[in-house]
């Protein structure tokens, strides 16, 4: 595990942003881990995860001429993340998207600077997807190009029902569907090792078996 990638799972656990006990997720599983974004409620926070997704498409290599945040947790990631970049001398523009359109002032949907170009999605993780497809119809509306999808945490599980499981999680179908990529600050591989080396934390470690056994269970390659 790369130092920046073990650096953002010891910062999400000590933030309180990636907790562990019993989890109901969308899918309707009971998960040992969950991780909500909305927990980065202040500003050092805010700040710190912004400086996480800023390095990780910085170092990523991806050419890209502006971010998109689709309501409402990619608003506040994609804004933070275009403020992380301008501090490390990459100015870039970006958007979001209103759930309802506005029909006075500037109106539409999209807040924000015109959608044009190679347009990286900012999102904090992907259950079904249905954020990102919303977000590529809208950039694609506008004549520009959805480029790539940044997350936080890949999850790393089948998507679909337990009585039909997909051979794919919920990101590589994202992937394969859009023909772009999509990369993640930390995975579920990220947050095992993590666990793995926790060692003497007993309040942690005590969920490894948890995770690796949920992992086994709905855990794609």
């Amino acid at each position: 595990m790369s130092n920046l990638r073990q650096e953002f799972i010891e910062f999400a656990v000590s933030a309180g942003v990636l907790r562990f006990g019993e989890f109901v997720t969308k899918a309707g599983r009971t998960s040992p881990y969950f991780f909500n974004a909305g927990l980065f409620n202040e500003g050092a926070a805010l700040a710190r995860v912004a400086q996480f997704y800023a390095q990780t498409l910085q170092e990523s290599g991806l050419q890209y001429d502006m971010l998109f945040g689709p309501a409402y947790k990619g608003i506040t990631l994609a804004s933070a993340t275009a403020v992380a970049l301008a501090g490390q001398g990459r100015n870039v523009p970006f958007a979001y998207n209103r759930k309802e359109a506005k029909d006075h002032g500037e109106g539409g949907t999209i807040v924000g600077a015109k959608l044009q170009g190679r347009v990286v999605i900012i999102d904090d993780v992907i259950s079904a997807g249905t954020s990102v497809r919303e977000s590529v119809d809208m950039i694609r509306a506008a004549g520009a190009t959805p480029c790539a999808v940044l997350i936080a945490l890949d999850r790393m599980e089948r998507s679909g029902k337990d009585d039909a499981l997909s051979a794919l999680s919920a990101v590589q179908e994202v992937g394969k569907a859009y023909d772009m990529p999509v990369i993640s600050i930390g995975n579920l591989n990220d947050l095992l090792q993590y666990l793995a080396q926790a060692g003497a934390d007993a309040q942690l470690s005590q969920y490894k078996d948890a995770v690796a056994a949920y992992r086994a269970r709905y855990g794609v390659q």
